[in-house]
């Protein structure tokens, strides 16, 4: 077996664990008036499917002071029990140990959803927002200890094996555990002793109120590079005070924190398998209780070797079985090549939960969805059809593969000498390559699928009809406008100068069409990679470059990915200058003159190219003729409306789902 050491059972608590695998805890943000339901249900059982050995189901606030997000569950209720039972008679049958996770968010928390004040040891400020908190009595710590107490006995009354007790990312318990944030002068604050007063109350109460075949795990965080946070030897001694007491089974390392909240989720801009360190120094200093590495661990390959090398017991992979659920049972099935790796971009997942939405996923559309569409399987389609797709980027290859899946005849005909269309681009910015490594997975699933696909293999309307397909997806993308038209000067179609040269959209400099002088200035209208990524690209490759938005930060679309300060923070160390809440009034062929929005006055950056990071157009062409002789096309991706790759997956699957 190519993952031997992934697929060795695990003893815990009478449990045997059928791998070394977890579905770790994340808010998937799918209540419905504080409780779980059909989506939820779904979203789990699909990840049990898909072979986990235990799945940590998202957090559940213990206390009105807990909660943090539209998407929290009821607390201080029994009538979350059978509604959570739902989800554990549901993955309990395919083998899954079922763990549901207590968390208070201490100072943290969001008083607005809650309408409750915010709790801290010692009255501490929100990292969350710029709120204040309340510095808890001794009243109300008891009446926290019995919140997470009452939640376990909930917990194990719906069927859960265990609860893991959250005390990460600066979270109520490591707050007290921290010196920086428990100042208290009684039983609760300065010593050690004191400080790790309350988790061990807390856990030695759960253990006590549920017995000794129930699972308790501990969630903690390496925040080291942090100086308010804890150093690795601290975490280390807090982690071993507990376990001398043998009060978890388990404990969780991540990484980052409220401090550090890009390394919570950290994107394809950090190194991979992040919790290992910390999780190596626990197994050093000899814990009994079994040590669980996340945080960046995307592949089998990733958890094989940390686990081989001794660094954890278990491996926690969130967002790679949020990508593909069905990651375990295929690695061990020895086909590792056909798992859909995640791509760490954040942008469905915690860009969604950022906004308050539920997750789902760029890459795997049924994330969030498998309810309705019944998980990431296919049903075949009664009547196979001739399905022809035109265009091989993002959109169509999936339209393509979930044809091809449901038992379509399927052709793929891609004008470019490659698929992957401008997304292939994309994977050809810094430490992007993931997404090469995607449309590598796309052209071994068409072939398995038998999926004609075609090159070079540019198609008119009559072309088109004389090959009469059932169905035609048109999945032929957009273009950019080339005008340097800019939303933040609507009255001006198009921007003075452009025609005097030197001006280039952000595909051709990715796919090797311009040229480029030394200095160069990046027009980025939109805030995302597509400016961004080209921006770093250009820096690398040793560009004087300048980036000029209308906004009033640079990536501000990433700050839905957490992934906004690592990019300007690179951009800075490169030398990268930002001009910000401006826009370009006129292109002189070697210089911009660029105005700021805020007070109207002129500023001319000398330059020998202007990037165009702006919007796109898609041409209606090909459609209106197709619609004109009697073929219907159903339009994907930018040939729809030119949006994010997201989208153009999303409704790719949409047309392979109800062809």
């Amino acid at each position: 077996m190519a993952f031997k050491h992934v697929f060795t059972p695990l003893e815990m608590r009478n449990r045997t664990l059928k791998n070394r695998i977890v579905f770790g805890a994340h808010t998937t943000n799918m209540a419905r008036d504080g409780l779980p339901g059909p989506q939820h249900v779904a979203y789990y059982e699909e990840r049990a499917l898909g072979g986990a050995a235990m799945i940590v189901v998202e957090p559940m606030p213990v206390h009105p002071a807990a909660v943090l997000t539209r998407g929290n569950f009821r607390q201080g209720t029994d009538d979350v029990i059978p509604h959570f039972r739902k989800i554990t008679e549901a993955c309990k049958p395919h083998g899954a140990v079922m763990i549901q996770q207590l968390y208070h968010v201490g100072a943290h928390g969001d008083w607005d959803n809650s309408w409750h004040a915010n709790w801290s040891p010692s009255g501490g400020p929100s990292y969350h927002d710029n709120d204040g908190s309340h510095a808890i009595t001794e009243a109300e710590i008891e009446e926290t200890i019995c919140g997470f107490v009452d939640a376990a006995v909930r917990c194990q009354k719906a069927g859960f094996d265990g609860v893991e007790v959250w005390a990460a990312y600066h979270c109520l318990l490591d707050q007290f555990w921290a010196p920086f944030s428990n100042q208290r002068e009684d039983r609760w604050g300065g010593s050690l002793e004191n400080r790790t007063r309350l988790s061990r109350e807390i856990m030695a109460r759960i253990r006590a109120a549920c017995g000794e075949d129930f699972i308790i795990g501990l969630s903690i965080n390496d925040g080291s590079d942090v100086p308010a946070c804890l150093s690795r030897d601290e975490m280390v001694e807090i982690v071993v005070r507990h376990d001398a007491d043998g009060l978890m089974d388990y404990v969780t390392v991540g990484s980052g924190s409220y401090f550090d909240f890009y390394k919570l989720l950290p994107s394809f801009q950090y190194p991979e398998n992040l919790g290992a360190d910390l999780a190596e120094r626990l197994k050093q200093a000899g814990v009994a209780a079994r040590v669980i590495a996340e945080a960046n661990i995307r592949t089998p390959e990733n958890a094989n070797t940390v686990l081989g090398s001794g660094q954890a017991d278990l491996v926690s992979i969130v967002r790679g079985q949020i990508a593909d659920p069905h990651l375990v049972s295929k690695a061990g099935a020895d086909s590792a090549e056909d798992i859909r790796g995640c791509l760490s971009c954040n942008q469905q997942c915690w860009g969604r939960r950022g906004r308050d939405y539920y997750i789902s996923c760029l890459i795997n559309p049924s994330a969030g969805h498998e309810y309705l569409w019944g998980g990431d399987r296919f049903t075949p389609a009664q009547t196979p059809l001739g399905v022809l797709v035109v265009g091989g980027g993002p959109a169509g290859l999936e339209a393509a593969r979930v044809a091809a899946e449901r038992g379509h005849r399927v052709t793929l005909a891609e004008a470019a000498p490659q698929v992957g269309g401008q997304f292939r681009l994309a994977g050809l910015q810094p430490r992007r390559a993931q997404i090469t490594d995607l449309i590598d997975w796309y052209e071994r699933q068409l072939e398995k699928l038998g999926v004609d696909v075609r090159t070079n293999a540019y198609l008119d309307a009559d072309d088109i009809r004389d090959m009469t397909a059932d169905r035609v997806v048109l999945a032929t993308g957009s273009l950019p406008a080339g005008t340097g038209f800019q939303k933040a000067l609507p009255h001006v179609d198009e921007m003075p100068g452009i025609a005097r040269g030197g001006v280039w959209s952000t595909e051709e400099v990715m796919g090797r069409a311009a040229r480029l002088g030394d200095r160069v200035i990046v027009l980025d209208e939109g805030g995302h990679w597509r400016g961004i990524g080209t921006a770093w690209h250009l820096a690398e490759a040793g560009h004087a470059v300048t980036i000029v938005t209308p906004d009033a930060m640079i990536a501000k679309e990433l700050v839905r990915a957490a992934s906004d300060f690592p990019a300007r923070r690179k951009l800075a160390e490169l030398g990268v200058r930002f001009v910000t809440e401006a826009a370009i009034v006129e292109w002189t062929g070697n210089a911009a003159h660029c105005q700021s929005l805020l007070t109207g006055a002129i500023e001319e950056i000398g330059a020998d190219s202007l990037v165009l990071a702006t919007g796109n157009r898609a041409d209606p062409e090909l459609a209106d003729q197709l619609r004109a002789a009697g073929c219907a096309p159903i339009l994907v991706g930018d040939a729809n409306a030119p949006r994010m790759a997201a989208a153009a997956i999303f409704e790719g699957r949409v047309a392979g789902l109800t062809l």
